[in-house]
């Protein structure tokens, strides 16, 4: 078992999503991360076919640059420069769901505890009461964020649910 460990000089930072953020974000997604970690299922033939890339494209452009259709705030995971993965801020009325995911060459190197601590910061800025955030069971280095956050999880199947209260306590 290979151990790497964190890094912390390395330089992490959000980078707003645009046109040629999205370029940057599916060429990382294609080099380091299986279709079904970062996107919606597709029909067909497994891995990063041409349909599938230009779905990743229709899917942030509709959910993030589209101002008509935008439903979410998305940000290029940039790690020393390079995009690495993407990180996403949800409103839901009084929440605000928080998404990350990394390629898979990035993972365990303390990336996301970074990137989550820079999304709270958002988070608490937007306005929201609660922080948010749902994974799988099996996907333990987001549960240890999660826990690490101190939020409160609860479980459900397969489903982990966690939340964080944004309110100052006095």
């Amino acid at each position: 078992m290979r151990f790497t460990p964190a890094v912390p000089e390395r330089a992490v930072t959000l980078t707003p999503l645009d046109e040629a953020g999205l370029a940057r974000l599916l060429d990382a997604a294609v080099a380091d991360s299986d279709p079904l970690e970062v996107m919606p299922p597709v029909d067909g033939p497994d891995g990063w076919t041409s349909r599938r890339r230009e779905a990743f494209l229709a899917f942030h452009r509709k959910r993030t640059l589209d101002p008509a259709t935008a439903v979410e705030r998305t940000w290029v995971i940039d790690v020393d420069g390079v995009a690495a993965g993407a990180a996403r801020l949800e409103r839901h009325g009084d929440d605000v769901e928080a998404g990350i995911w990394l390629g898979r060459t990035r993972r365990g190197r303390g990336i996301g505890k970074r990137v989550m601590d820079l999304l709270l910061d958002a988070a608490k800025h937007s306005g929201a009461k609660r922080f948010v955030a749902s994974t799988t069971t099996g996907n333990h280095g987001a549960r240890g964020l999660l826990t690490g956050l101190g939020a409160a999880m609860s479980v459900n199947q397969d489903e982990v649910h966690a939340a964080l209260s944004l309110l100052e306590s006095g």
